[in-house]
């Protein structure tokens, strides 16, 4: 009897201690689940700017996305712009930069245009912020009554507006895959301190704890000066703007700071005394040779296992991959055999206004091998009017222009030097050398080509002169003449073929169509057309319904193209588009190799036309890959390299 207790103790006991585990067990699953669903979920890089605008904010936040890209992680992309503005579409080129445009036809700012270009993603509109989009989007939402009678205020309603934006957007995948991206860096435009930046300062404090330290990490890009009066490099701006930064609620983990060398030692100890940060993440933005070597840089002083160390993901931070960029990034460095592009336009005296064109030249020419050299012509300083008044600078602009290889004319609005266009234009047209025409450069050459070939010694379009009488350029019927904002043709869109043995179509590996992003008010005139076919002119790409013309060549020419699109805005480093690798091959003697390299079309049904071309109806050739060289121009707008 009493063994038998015993033995019934025993077995009670182990059936508490089996429970009690179970329990234990459940508990630790429990917190593993809530520990993983925090690990899990989207993780924020906000970076912000101190001391002075123009430190490099942009390229730091698309370096740091590569950086993280190359980890593994599934990166997107914010960016805060504090004005009133809706958007960049309205604001001059020297207010702003130039204008970059997204797929969706959203006008943004040039620095999104960095994160496309950097992480080879595709953003929308919604990735801009901006203070006139979040308060119009409050207001519309008073207006409909969805506040029930509130006092509208901005805390909370325009700070909960911004932060709902930013976990929605965040949310999007922008790299073609599906699900939700890993991480969003965010970059808040402007210094702290601005008075407009204040309602974000104070919504990215609150979204912050939203969610969850583990999941928010704040980087502070700074400037450390070196005063040339002692050699020494100073640390008081930053410590004042790290102070400023952390008055306003942010506190920041990781400090990059801008200086012309490496910050030294106690450099270093000072700033992680005085600023609350630790040593190892305090990063040196010294100047570089060329941006694409500022990942490098974060890589080598290993930010992104401080980036990781604040997630709360150290198993992440493995060796970022980043072989290519790399190999990329030294092959710039070591180019010497130079080509020299005239860049003719109205904004020369600002080079942000042409950002994207200077970015999709440095990827061509890097992908031929060549050093690029900018000869940058004010197209008003090689009018006739110039020439009277100054001939100074009038020789100087005609002497850069023909010292270069090639001619490039870029989009632009206005009159201001559109005779200046047309001059360099004709320039390049009559004297064979390579000859790149963009937006208001395609519609210049098609005036150009009206006035010396058809001899119409008035041609010109309605946006210079209303009452010209022989309008090569006209007003899209669908366009506003009252609101200005966001009422042209902008987007993607499809470009369809005419001629498929064209220099462009051939670049574009023969394909049937191809899709490119525009921003346009005016149009080549479709009743002119025939008329300048037959004098010669080529419009090798339409649009789907035929009447609007998107691409123009010369077939006698070595290289005389002209677009409505812009062909910029979807170059990549490692992707350049296909027209200006075809300028830059053209202009360093590499264009017929090239054009071996891709595509060869079998003609069908074929009519020799005045320009030189070979009209087609066949379908496009497969793809041929060969020499490190594909096209593949449909998804992307250019060629792998």
């Amino acid at each position: 009897m009493g063994i038998h207790l015993i033995v019934m103790s025993v077995f009670c006991v182990e059936i508490v201690i089996c429970f009690l585990f179970l329990l234990l067990l459940e508990k630790w699953f429990d917190f593993s689940r809530e520990s993983s669903k925090r690990s899990e979920g989207m993780k924020y890089v906000l970076v912000t700017g101190g001391v002075v605008s123009g430190l490099g904010k942009g390229v730091t936040a698309s370096s740091i996305g590569l950086l993280l890209q190359a980890c593994g992680l599934r990166v997107t992309s914010i960016k805060i712009d504090p004005y009133l503005n809706k958007d960049a579409g309205t604001m001059s080129p020297f207010e702003h930069g130039e204008v970059f445009v997204l797929d969706d036809g959203g006008e943004v700012d040039l620095d999104l245009g960095n994160y496309e270009r950097f992480l080879d993603v595709k953003l929308t509109r919604d990735n801009n912020i901006t203070t006139g989009k979040i308060y119009q989007s409050v207001i519309d939402k008073e207006r409909k009554g969805d506040y029930l009678g509130k006092t509208v205020q901005v805390v909370p309603h325009i700070t909960d507006a911004i932060q709902d934006w930013i976990e929605r957007v965040a949310a999007i995948p922008v790299d073609g895959k599906e699900g939700p991206p890993d991480v969003c860096v965010i970059e808040l435009g402007g210094t702290i301190g601005d008075i407009e930046s204040m309602p974000f300062i104070e919504a990215l404090g609150q979204f912050s704890y939203r969610v969850g330290a583990g999941n928010f990490c704040l980087i502070h890009v700074s400037l450390v000066p070196v005063l040339n009066v002692v050699g020494e490099q100073k640390t008081k701006p930053t410590q004042h703007s790290v102070r400023g930064l952390r008055s306003l609620g942010l506190t920041p983990n990781i400090l990059a700071c801008r200086s012309t060398t490496e910050l030294d030692v106690n450099v270093k100890e000072k700033l992680s005394r005085f600023c609350h940060v630790p040593e190892e993440n305090i990063l040196t933005l010294y100047d570089v040779p060329n941006i694409w070597h500022v990942p490098l840089l974060l890589r080598d002083q290993k930010a992104h296992e401080a980036i990781l160390k604040v997630f709360d993901l150290p198993c992440m931070a493995s060796k970022p991959m980043l072989g290519e960029w790399t190999a990329r990034a030294q092959r710039c460095d070591m180019l010497n055999e130079p080509v020299r592009v005239a860049m003719v336009g109205k904004y020369t005296g600002l080079s942000d206004s042409y950002l994207s064109v200077l970015k999709a030249l440095l990827h061509a020419s890097v992908a031929c091998r060549r050093k690029l050299l900018i000869n940058w012509v004010s197209a008003s300083d090689l009018e006739e009017a110039t020439a009277i008044e100054n001939p100074d600078v009038n020789r100087a602009a005609w002497n850069s222009l023909k010292s270069a290889d090639g001619v490039l004319v870029p989009g632009g609005f206005g009159d201001r030097g559109v005779e200046g266009k047309i001059i360099a234009a004709k320039y390049a047209r009559e004297n064979n050398i390579p000859y790149l025409g963009i937006c208001l450069g395609m519609q210049i050459a098609v005036i150009e080509y009206a006035r010396s070939v058809l001899g119409l010694e008035n041609a010109n379009s309605t946006e210079f002169d209303p009452n010209t009488k022989n309008p090569c350029v006209i007003f899209m019927p669908e366009g506003s003449k009252t609101h200005m904002g966001g009422t042209m043709r902008l987007g993607s869109r499809r470009t369809y073929f005419q001629v498929m043995d064209s220099k462009a179509s051939q670049l574009y590996g023969s394909q049937r169509f191809i899709d490119e992003r525009h921003r346009h008010r005016y149009e080549v005139n479709p009743e002119m057309v025939l008329q300048l076919e037959n004098a010669g002119l080529s419009f090798t790409g339409k649009d789907e319904s035929g009447q609007r013309m998107q691409i123009v060549e010369l077939g006698d020419h070595p290289y005389f193209v002209g677009v409505q699109f812009h062909p910029e805005f979807k170059s990549r480093p490692g992707k350049p588009s296909a027209l200006f690798l075809g300028l830059i091959a053209a202009a360093s003697g590499q264009l017929e190799a090239l054009l071996k390299k891709n595509v060869n079309v079998g003609a069908t049904n074929t009519n020799t036309k005045p320009n030189g071309f070979t009209n087609t109806n066949g379908s496009s050739s497969p793809h041929r890959f060969g020499n490190k060289i594909h096209t593949n121009g449909n998804t992307n707008g250019g060629l792998h390299v």
